[in-house]
């Protein structure tokens, strides 16, 4: 069903925007794998709401709990379950939208999907689902940490509608993306993309923009032919995140401009290992992981929820205008970062655990 991910490292989110709470359930992590509350929590603080003035204001601390599948501290390879109970949900700030959908929102397709719908902050489509999704990556972080110890996953903003950072994708670093409220690591641009959101924000408007993501060190081997390549599955992972409209991956549609020799990634050997010169292909080639950086980048849409009159329809097909309340991100790009390394996390680990199981070796 649509929500649950992966095979060997399988999780299923649960939870509504205003409902009693939001999580996760992990099944299928190892055993003796150390792991609390705080592990997880440092990732939930990156992604929760409030956390700076170009973001939704909504007062959640996001505090999670793990009510299952750990004993003193350690995994013991039964179901993982942590769950974070909504405090600040205002679901009467929603009250238009009971009935009249919201221009290029899930109301209307839920509605017509299921016939009922939780039209309290969109619900189970709110970008508020995700924390059981970061919640999950924190674990599968921990045991990708003993696959592959040299693996890290950087993901930040690349653009903001027309405003493009330059950066070095070799070089990022987590501590450069860290460094502002945007998640730039291009500190000049950064400042002009916080600029043009507030500015966004005070016309009522909303704002969409690109996010880049690497990750070094990853070995070779990993993914599986056909329908489950690495990139597919990437694919996959990352369109299923609230917004996202587009994804590519390595050279992606500027390769399209290129002959085969000018766009192959000659191989060459480097103190034992072999490598490429070049890496168009992205870290990927067959769908299985090659050895070098896998980077991509996933295009998301601007927030649907503006706060400016907009024609709609009702439940009842009547014509009407809707301007929106409640609270909302004007762009949803800073918050997704941590969003995207989660769901890059969960693919890697279940590739991890897969090619284990079937080539008897990380």
């Amino acid at each position: 069903m649509s929500s649950h991910h992966g095979l060997a490292f399988r999780i299923s989110t649960f939870g509504e925007s205003h409902g009693g709470a939001v999580g996760v359930i992990i099944d299928g992590c190892p055993p003796r794998l150390e792991l609390d509350e705080a592990d997880i929590q440092r990732d939930l603080d990156r992604r929760k709401p409030g956390q700076s003035e170009i973001v939704t204001p909504r007062a959640e601390e996001d505090q999670c709990k793990i009510l299952s599948g750990v004993f003193e501290g350690r995994t013991i390879g039964t179901p993982i379950a942590v769950v974070v109970y909504n405090k600040d949900a205002r679901p009467e700030a929603y009250s238009e939208m009971e009935s009249a959908f919201r221009p290029s929102h899930a109301d209307y397709t839920y509605q017509a999907k299921y016939g009922i719908r939780n039209w309290q902050g969109g619900g189970r489509a709110s970008a508020r689902e995700t924390i059981g999704r970061v919640a999950a990556a924190a674990v599968a972080k921990k045991v990708l940490a003993q696959f592959a110890p040299e693996l890290e996953i950087v993901a930040y903003v690349k653009s903001i509608h027309n405003h493009v950072a330059e950066v070095d994708v070799d070089a990022v670093k987590f501590e450069q993306v860290e460094a502002n409220i945007v998640r730039c690591p291009d500190a000049a641009m950064a400042v002009k993309m916080i600029d043009f959101i507030k500015a966004v924000r005070s016309e009522g408007d909303s704002v969409g923009g690109v996010i880049e993501c690497v990750v070094r060190g990853c070995p070779a081997g990993w993914g599986e032919p056909v329908f489950d390549k690495i990139e597919a599955e990437l694919a996959k992972a990352m369109l299923s995140l609230p917004a996202t409209k587009g994804f590519e991956i390595g050279s992606g549609f500027a390769g399209t401009h290129q002959r085969g020799s000018e766009h192959n990634d000659a191989f060459v050997m480097s103190e034992g290992h072999v490598r490429t010169r070049t890496n168009r292909s992205g870290g990927v080639q067959g769908g299985i992981t090659n050895g070098e950086p896998i980077f991509f980048r996933v295009a998301f849409k601007p927030t649907a929820t503006i706060f400016r009159e907009q024609e709609t329809v009702t439940t009842t097909g009547e014509a009407t205008m809707l301007k929106a309340r409640g609270r909302h991100d004007p762009c949803v790009l800073p918050r997704a970062v941590p969003m995207v390394e989660a769901m890059a996390a969960l693919v890697l680990c279940d590739h991890a655990l897969r090619h284990r199981a079937q080539c008897g070796q990380p």
